[in-house]
């Protein structure tokens, strides 16, 4: 049985608009996490119930939420949920709140263009990263369920139309309170800053300088959420701030891509033709964004209290980062001669687009890697350090979601209706860090036709 507590509506229509969810034509759920089910304790078991994905629950309160943003590095005014819907707010049996958020509900107020719809390959794609994400160790929204339909609707082409539940602690962005500092509503930025201190951060609710004391939790866990991204390979695609979480989550996930050859300068998304949202570029912007959100405290945090705040932000970064490299070398912590080592490394498999996660899973296989590069510089340094090459199985995953993967399992769920590869890989991706030999195959590097796989914002 679940249990409602609707909170963020208690806010009241300043911050969102009621809507309704449109169910999709004969839709059933193709997939679901049995471990984000029992964050929210639901019964896996109500998913076969056709009312399920009708989403006529009296006690959904079904809330677009209202946001800005800066969108490739320019100010949009206004956004919001314009193809998903807050069903509901679930506090679990450990007293911990939960949104669950439809994705692919359907028009909206802050409908910009569109339908309102989710196609199946985005879905699909975000159902299985944000499952992956969570078992590599980084944080990250969940996927409760994963549900497809026969609907047709227009992109590029026709395409299926699907639907994700989306689970998150909030659903707060740097966007939903820069629409209030840019329309001069400092009364429902300070409505806003309570709220989510109350609900997310309640250690700080009594704290002299609580807003101060926020805004350096924010950058804390923003800094260490994008240095796990650049431990293990990962581009979000697009750090616009209307995708930055509150709470240093992965949040909207789009165009994401894993590193395959070591690339720093790899543009994951093909709408970015900049390169803005580049692997390399990823740390710089979570700081820009920060100085984004910063701004919107104004007349909470002041201007020296937001520059010494911010000003920790590549501190924080740097030692998080340099720490998973060290793990992932194999040393328990980091020193200068590891930082060194590192960026030599780092060097070599940029020089010999060496692939970033089967490198480093095999470090201990001198063979392995020495047939990847004829440079043994990098084994004659970590030898230095190390009497023998270390085991870092436990600190280099195995498997990623790569997205040669992703696009075999989407063609056999749209062609052919199958989601048993969907379901495949969302096995795999649970236990990155184990060997599983009888899936050795899903560990290699991608084939040459994955380079041929382009990813935008289009979904």
């Amino acid at each position: 049985m679940l249990t409602f507590n609707n909170h963020f509506k208690k806010l009241g229509t300043d911050f969102f608009s009621k809507i309704i969810p449109t169910p999709l034509e004969n839709s059933f759920v193709a997939a679901y996490s049995e471990s984000a089910c029992e964050l929210i304790d639901f019964d896996k078991k109500e998913f076969p119930n056709p009312d399920f994905c009708q989403f006529t629950n009296p006690n959904f309160c079904n809330l677009a939420m209202l946001y800005a943003g800066h969108q490739f590095g320019h100010f949009v005014p206004q956004l919001g949920d314009g193809r998903a819907a807050l069903l509901a707010q679930i506090t679990n049996k450990k007293n911990q709140s939960w949104d669950l958020v439809l994705k692919g509900s359907g028009l909206t107020p802050y409908s910009r263009m569109g339908d309102g719809k989710a196609v199946l390959r985005s879905s699909i794609r975000e159902f299985l990263v944000s499952e992956a994400m969570h078992a590599l160790g980084i944080p990250t929204s969940r996927a409760l369920c994963l549900i497809a339909s026969d609907q047709k609707i227009y992109r590029d082409g026709m395409e299926k139309a699907a639907q994700i539940i989306r689970m998150a602690p909030s659903h707060v962005r740097f966007g939903t309170f820069e629409v209030f500092f840019y329309r001069k509503q400092n009364e429902q930025i300070k409505i806003l800053a309570d709220y989510v201190i109350e609900q997310n951060f309640p250690q700080l609710k009594d704290q002299k300088n609580k807003y101060a004391d926020f805004l350096a939790s924010v950058v804390e866990s923003t800094a260490k959420l994008i240095a796990k991204w650049q431990a293990v390979g990962f581009c979000h695609g697009v750090l616009n701030t209307d995708n930055m979480s509150i709470l240093g989550i992965t949040l909207d996930y789009g165009p994401f891509g894993f590193l395959d050859s070591y690339n720093p300068h790899h543009i994951c998304n093909h709408s970015d033709t900049q390169g803005r949202y580049s692997f390399a570029n990823q740390p710089a912007i979570g700081l820009w964004n920060l100085h984004a959100f910063a701004i919107t405290l104004s007349s909470l945090v002041s201007m020296e209290e937001q520059k010494e705040i911010l000003a920790n932000y590549e501190k924080i970064f740097y030692e998080e980062f340099y720490q998973l490299m060290a793990l992932k070398l194999g040393f328990a912590a980091s020193d200068e001669d590891v930082k060194k080592l590192t960026h030599q490394i780092l060097d070599l498999l940029e020089e010999h687009q060496i692939d970033y996660t089967f490198f480093f899973r095999n470090l201990n296989k001198l063979d392995v890697i020495l047939s990847l590069s004829k440079d043994d510089s990098w084994h004659q340094a970590i030898k230095k350090l190390h009497p023998q090459l270390p085991t870092t199985k436990n600190s280099n995953p195995k498997f990623i979601l790569r997205n040669h993967l992703l696009q075999t399992a989407i063609e056999k769920a749209d062609l052919e209706n199958d989601f048993l590869e969907v379901k495949k890989l969302q096995k795999i991706m649970q236990n990155p860090y184990e060997e599983q030999p009888e899936n050795e195959s899903y560990s290699n590097p991608p084939p040459a036709w994955a380079k041929e796989i382009s990813i935008s914002c289009s979904s």
